[in-house]
């Protein structure tokens, strides 16, 4: 389908991405200390031939359904071994089959991207090799949201032809989550500096820092805090500050995912309280260091509920995930994106930092982003409301191509673009003045209507690739001869 913007001809393609409920995940599911204690005891009374049969009829119900079912139950049994030695029963000496048995109970299938599948972002993947002429192999992002609107990211990979379609490779069935590391190591001056911009009282940050030394560690600050969270009649304010900072240091680790794992196995499902509530919109990049080599990075928000963090995503494999707040007194809000390359010697970022308006900000370092400048606010009817980024920027000889996302009446998401200088970006070569992608009818319709909404696309056989969700339910994607775009832009 072509539809026209000015002089801008924007091809729809038929291939939809839409969610699917029978991509299930076995999370571990905790009953709580008192329910899963009787638990325990109730199962401890069966008899090795009652134990068998349950766990016989667990194993031929789901375990199809699940790549390694025995380990997975056997782990999340053990995730209750302090459990067990408070309430005197030596872990050690239960049977296999009673440790699976317990973990079945602690056990649930959760269909992550039953609800939707959108906000894709797309990059080049770092292996290009055995393709045809004119043929790119891409790997592309989504925002999977199942039960109880809880965000997560999932992957397909695919091969674009010469022609500009997109091949999507076969999605295997298994979905697999990562063993996770938590950092154990801290700066105490970085993060002082990153509580104070989460407006943590001073009196409550120094009353629990003072104690610790310059550099400490991931069980010191634990048991700091656990011990003033303890205390009778300790005020509801302090309380969320000191649990604001426990889950404030559980925000850095590491994601380890196995190697015989397919790409679109793998989930990044929230792992840290930071997160509880959700993962949402990772803008994926591959990022070019000084060196010449690349790697993968992305920006994401994380949501607990009542406050969000933005945060760092990198890997080199899709295998190993480095996972990190960001800092300063810009790393505020939502819609960071990296720019894929340092500019005169340093990291640039957009970010829509006051919720309405789109910044940019340059950095030393990839984590810390301070002093944020405004580049855009809102200025046509269609974005009159705010705009902000939809994705990272893409390189193009006549400048940095920004696509945008702008707010109308309605509440009506559209994507624009625009146009920045190469070597200062802070300067606006061109901005369409009408969206290049609007919701057209058949699009309308979804969990949140009249929204069109990127998380990054690329250049591929002279043309944009711009993959883009459909009110928040499902995702499609449509090109744009990137002659006509930059020549508008320049208008």
């Amino acid at each position: 389908m072509y539809l026209h913007y000015m002089s801008i001809h924007v091809q729809r393609k038929a291939l939809k991405f839409l969610p699917d409920s029978k991509r299930v995940v076995a999370r571990f599911f905790n009953n709580g200390d008192e329910r899963t204690t009787l638990l325990i005891h109730r199962i401890l009374q069966f008899s090795e031939e009652k134990v068998n049969e349950e766990l016989s009829k667990t194993f031929s119900q789901f375990r199809g359904r699940h790549r390694d079912l025995k380990r997975i139950l056997k782990q999340h049994c053990a995730n209750f071994k302090g459990l067990f030695s408070h309430i005197g029963i030596d872990y050690h000496q239960l049977t296999e089959n009673q440790k699976m048995l317990i973990g079945s109970y602690s056990t649930m299938e959760y269909a992550i991207e039953s609800a939707a599948l959108f906000n894709p972002s797309m990059i080049e993947d770092l292996d290009q090799t055995f393709l045809k002429e004119g043929e790119k192999r891409v790997i592309i992002s989504f925002r999977a949201v199942g039960e109880g609107h809880l965000s997560s990211i999932v992957f397909r990979k695919g091969v674009i032809d010469k022609n500009n379609e997109l091949h999507i490779l076969n999605v295997k069935r298994h979905i697999d989550l990562p063993e996770i590391g938590i950092k154990k190591s801290y700066d105490k001056y970085r993060f002082v500096k990153k509580m104070e911009e989460m407006h943590i009282s001073e009196s409550y940050i120094r009353e629990i820092m003072s104690p610790l030394p310059d550099k400490f560690d991931y069980d010191e600050l634990k048991r700091s805090v656990n011990t003033l969270l303890h205390q009778n009649k300790l005020d509801e304010n302090k309380r969320e500050a000191l649990n604001e900072m426990t889950w404030l240091v559980d925000s850095y680790y590491n994601l380890k995912f196995t190697d015989h794992s397919d790409i679109s196995e793998r989930v990044i499902f929230p792992n840290s309280p930071s997160e509880i509530r959700g993962i949402e919109d990772a803008r994926f990049v591959r990022f070019t260091e000084d060196d010449g080599s690349d790697n993968i990075y992305a920006t994401y928000t994380a949501y607990n509920g009542h406050t969000v963090i933005p945060k760092l995503l990198s890997t080199c494999d899709f295998k190993n995930f480095k996972i990190r707040p960001m800092h300063g007194n810009s790393a505020q809000n939502k819609n960071f994106a990296l720019f894929p390359k340092k500019i005169n010697g340093k990291y640039a970022m957009l970010a829509r930092v006051d919720g309405m308006n789109n910044y940019i900000m340059f950095s030393d370092r990839i984590t810390l982003w301070n002093d944020a400048i405004k580049l855009q606010e809102p200025k046509f009817a269609w974005d009159l409301t705010q705009i902000g980024n939809c994705g990272s920027p893409i390189y193009t000889d006549e400048g940095w191509l920004i696509l945008t996302h702008g707010v109308g009446s309605m509440r009506r998401y559209c994507i624009g673009a625009s146009l920045l200088d190469l070597d200062d970006p802070t300067k606006q070569i061109g901005r369409l003045a009408q969206p290049l992608l609007s919701p057209i009818e058949e699009e309308r319709e979804g969990y949140v209507p009249n929204v069109v909404y990127s998380c990054g696309g690329l250049i591929h056989n002279k043309h944009l690739i711009l993959p883009y969700a459909v009110s928040d339910y499902s995702s499609s994607y449509a090109t744009v001869e990137l002659s006509e775009l930059i020549s508008e832009l320049k208008k």
